[in-house]
């Protein structure tokens, strides 16, 4: 204890002593001057969560092969959490079916209605469980380019071989800007892009992609604008993914489309296989256009969650805004399961038309 007392004493002491400095008023305006910090003037500060670790690297040429890619539906608990189970299922028809990969995360799997602890989780369950058998394609693009940059570490940095990269919507950018956006994810691994005017609300030109793809991670565009455009890329050795279904057997087959990147996949993953494996087949495409133009009369994904729910694949809910179609629609989808098969569709219970008590809405989840 006295020794303790004599340091605080010397302590004391030894501050009584230091000088005291008598600053002229020239000295204090020349140090009081604003200073940028450093971290703003310093390039590539950020520094991104990279790992040099093999597990699940995949090549960009790996991804630029596939030819048939699912955008998987997520599945819900009556409470809105996600149903892993009934994911799992949706995971494993797909891979037996012959399906390439899947988009975790996407529009049709209502990334926009998850937080982003919900979207990281999601694509580190799905490669965590399937990894090794199909590739998985992370959903990590924003109109925040912050927010793209960070959920694009943390989908590598949990293992997913791919990227998915939305152009920024509502708050749109100029082309130099779209450039740059785009280019800040794309160090980061095997990327693609995905121009969706219609959701957006802008377009993706030539001009930018042209950029884009002197990229070494740039794998390729999922393009929906149409088949010209498609021609247009693939002339110059741009890999394409369909993103219409209903255009997806012409731009593979007379457009030199690599793929389809498929919302009825879901559905009918065999056929749509045989359509993107198989050879031009016109009446096997006119057999499944009838159940695609029935998915996409409202926005996606409120006919591909209807039909999964009465197919006994999910449970009936929904997370708001999504609400099922009308009952004369759900009639309809019965009636086109009987035309096509029910040994087509995915799941092994018979399609019934759900009354609309059956249907859970969730709004808060």
């Amino acid at each position: 204890m006295a020794t303790l007392k004599s340091c605080s004493v010397c302590l004391r002491e030894s501050a009584l002593q230091l000088p005291r400095h008598h600053l002229s008023d020239n000295y204090k305006r020349r140090n009081t001057e604003w200073r940028c910090p450093r971290a703003a003037v310093i390039p590539n500060f950020h520094l991104p969560m990279r790992s040099f670790e093999v597990k699940n690297r995949t090549s960009v040429d790996d991804i630029k092969s596939i030819r048939l890619i699912t955008a998987i539906k997520t599945p819900y608990l009556p409470d809105g959490r996600f149903d892993l189970e009934a994911y799992d299922a949706l995971v494993n028809m797909q891979i037996e079916n012959g399906a390439e990969g899947v988009i975790v995360g996407g529009t049709t799997g209502e990334g926009q209605l998850m937080s982003w602890d919900e979207h990281i989780m999601l694509i580190g369950h799905t490669i965590n469980c399937y990894g090794g058998s199909i590739k998985v394609i992370g959903n990590t693009g924003s109109n925040s380019t912050r927010e793209a940059i960070h959920a694009t570490e943390q989908g590598f940095a949990v293992g997913m071989h791919a990227a998915l990269h939305i152009n920024p919507y509502y708050g749109k950018t100029s082309l130099e800007g779209l450039v740059a956006h785009l280019d800040s994810v794309l160090s980061m691994g095997p990327t693609i892009v995905y121009n969706v005017p219609s959701r957006t609300g802008q377009d993706i030109p030539p001009s930018v992609v042209h950029t884009l793809a002197q990229s070494p991670n740039f794998a390729g565009i999922k393009e929906c604008v149409g088949t010209d455009r498609v021609q247009e890329y693939t002339g110059k050795k741009i890999v394409v993914w369909s993103g219409n279904d209903d255009e997806c057997h012409d731009s593979r087959w007379s457009h030199g489309a690599t793929g389809v990147i498929s919302v009825t996949s879901n559905l009918v993953p065999g056929l749509m296989r045989q359509l993107m494996f198989g050879g031009k087949n016109p009446s096997l495409n006119a057999k499944i256009m009838p159940l695609v133009k029935w998915l996409f009369q409202e926005p996606n994904p409120i006919g591909l969650n209807t039909a999964l729910a009465q197919l006994g694949v999910v449970r009936p809910v929904f997370r708001l805004p999504y609400v099922p179609l009308p009952l004369a629609k759900r009639v309809e989808f019965v009636n086109l399961v009987k035309q096509i098969g029910r040994e087509n569709f995915v799941g092994e219970k018979d399609v019934r038309v759900l009354d609309d008590d059956e249907f859970v809405l969730v709004n808060r989840y």
